[in-house]
């Protein structure tokens, strides 16, 4: 019996939405990605979900050649945070990208020391960058900040979502 090919499309709806959703909710990272790139395609482009309480150790992206770090996220249901760093921890400034505007996305350049914080229950973000995927030189993390899974690391994730409370646009610097 012969396979069936791949389908030449693939579906972005809410039914995959509550799905990762679903997955992120019952990781112990609070997150969950769904690819549709494959590892040595040279673009990476999946679905990142994140749930409240997640925890993204702040880090960087470089590549080869330089300026092929960028990073694009399109937050396509709820909200996140993004906060940017300088190389010693402190928080430059922060921005709000909700699926409901008026900020729907970014686009970082290389080297920018960054972390997102979920802001809702199951925000959804498309993300968009170079590949191929090489999971030992992705990311450059910023030292002096706790790892992931920690008690540290609970308490960072919720002093980062204090800044956005009661806040609706950018935090200034």
């Amino acid at each position: 019996m012969q396979s069936a090919a791949p389908s030449p499309l693939k579906r972005i709806d809410q039914a995959l939405f509550d799905a990762v959703a679903a997955g992120a909710a019952g990781s112990p990272r609070r997150r969950l990605n769904h690819n549709f790139h494959a590892p040595a395609d040279r673009v990476q482009r999946f679905l990142n979900v994140l749930q409240s309480g997640t925890y993204v150790r702040p880090h960087r992206h470089r590549r080869e050649p330089p300026g092929a770090g960028f990073e694009c996220f399109l937050v396509l249901q709820g909200e996140v945070g993004l906060l940017l760093f300088d190389g010693s921890g402190r928080v430059l400034g922060s921005e709000r990208i909700s699926a409901h505007g008026p900020l729907f996305g970014i686009e970082l350049a290389e080297g920018v020391i960054h972390t997102l914080v979920a802001l809702s229950a199951d925000a959804v973000l498309i993300e968009i960058k170079q590949g191929p995927y090489e999971p030992a030189a992705d990311k450059d993390f910023l030292a002096g900040f706790p790892l992931e899974g920690t008690e540290a690391a609970a308490t960072q994730e919720q002093a980062w979502r204090a800044l956005f409370d009661d806040q609706h646009g950018a935090v200034g610097p």
